[in-house]
């Protein structure tokens, strides 16, 4: 619980930062901790924190800590937005959990995953990791809906999110499954795809549901 209050915090510092707020007031009534005075001292006593002229701010320990809080939560924020397509509710709710639980080995293969993103669903910048130095800021995703995949590209089916379960059965029955190798023939006015030498045409909507790593 201690740990959670002083995560909270320092989450609360980073935004605020983001934001040029750096005022010891505006801290105390962004916050919701029940004794946020004593919160304040924690944080300053472990040096995450430090009060001067009426302002709070970060020290380097602190500011790393924040990082990697504001970076799990807004990686999970676009994992479960773009890849699951999942309520606000629940958004908000398992990525404030994924925050406290995800290694940095596994965080950065969720940042690989969706190929980097520089900002969260909402707009805010995304802190950058290790695995980010790699590769340029703004690279496609490694998986992407099939109807965000390029005409004439090959690329590997890695998974399906049906919105009913009766559409599992209908794509396998046409070779559509997790693992099937296919190339985009065309988009308009339906989604053709090659598979093998087999040519398949499928609606739009279902494509939304498959999702496609490209095969270089």
């Amino acid at each position: 619980m201690e740990r959670e209050r002083i995560d909270e915090a320092l989450e609360l510092l980073w935004i605020l930062s983001e934001e040029e707020h750096h005022d010891l007031k505006r801290f105390r009534l962004s916050s919701d901790d029940h004794d946020v005075e004593s919160l304040i001292n924690i944080l300053n006593e472990e040096g995450l924190s430090v009060v001067r002229n009426n302002e709070i701010r970060l020290t380097d320990t602190g500011k790393g800590l924040a990082k990697g809080l504001i970076r799990r939560y807004r990686l999970a924020e676009r994992l479960f937005t773009d890849v699951f397509d999942l309520s606000k509710e629940i958004i908000d709710e398992d990525a404030c959990k994924m925050e406290h639980i995800l290694s940095e080995e596994l965080t950065d293969s969720v940042c690989t995953f969706l190929g980097h993103p520089p900002t969260c669903p909402h707009g805010k910048p995304i802190p950058r990791g290790e695995c980010c130095k790699k590769y340029r800021l703004n690279v496609q995703p490694v998986v992407v809906r099939l109807t965000d995949f390029e005409v004439g590209q090959t690329g590997r089916i890695v998974f399906i999110t049906p919105s009913e379960a009766a559409r599992i059965s209908r794509l396998s029955s046409i070779g559509i499954i997790a693992g099937t190798v296919i190339k985009l023939v065309q988009k308009k006015p339906s989604i053709v795809l090659q598979i093998d030498e087999t040519m398949i045409a499928i609606d739009p909507e279902l494509a939304k549901e498959v999702f496609v790593k490209r095969v270089v």
